[in-house]
């Protein structure tokens, strides 16, 4: 009876592990991929505005939108403040994707899904952030920055997965 015990735990302790190899290469490219993808759509390229699914189709209307949720800031601060997104976003998007440096990634991408979700909440109320998930985009990166290891990552490959074991504290 002992040994199905262990056979059973052993095949639970397997599943799981899969389960948080998939979690976190899903997380990862989800969040990276959503990224780039907001980043294609300031440039054109999955359409012009008032296609299906193209939010603004030109960078001139992604600056309008961000003068929209930064009202508070002066008019001047406006384009150097959607060119500093638009990069910050293609630098966390290509981070996430390929995984280098994956915990530090994804822990900016929380910071700047919270900072995003809390102005677009501001500008367009609680509903706005809620409908396009940014606070869950959020939450889903900084539990991606406190995963053990990064599967099937350049971290991995280079050794730098292994930095926090399973308990979540750092190796000395």
């Amino acid at each position: 009876m002992k040994k199905q015990e262990d056979t059973g735990g052993l095949a639970r302790s397997e599943r799981r592990r899969r389960m948080r190899t998939f979690s976190a290469v899903l997380l990862r490219l989800a969040l990276g991929l959503s990224f780039l993808s907001a980043v294609a759509d300031r440039f054109g390229w999955w359409g012009s505005f008032g296609q299906r699914n193209v939010a603004w189709g030109s960078f001139a209307r992604f600056v309008a939108y961000t003068a929209r949720l930064n009202w508070f800031l002066p008019q001047a601060m406006i384009p150097p403040l959607a060119v500093l997104a638009t990069c910050v976003e293609l630098l966390l998007g290509l981070l996430l994707v390929v995984g280098w440096q994956t915990r530090i990634a994804a822990a900016c991408s929380g910071i700047l899904l919270i900072t995003f979700g809390l102005s677009m909440t501001a500008a367009l109320g609680l509903e706005a952030p809620l409908s396009f998930s940014v606070f869950s985009a959020a939450g889903g990166s900084l539990l991606l920055a406190t995963c053990s290891s990064f599967p099937y990552s350049v971290d991995e490959l280079l050794g730098r997965a292994a930095t926090l074991p399973e308990g979540g504290r750092r190796l000395a």
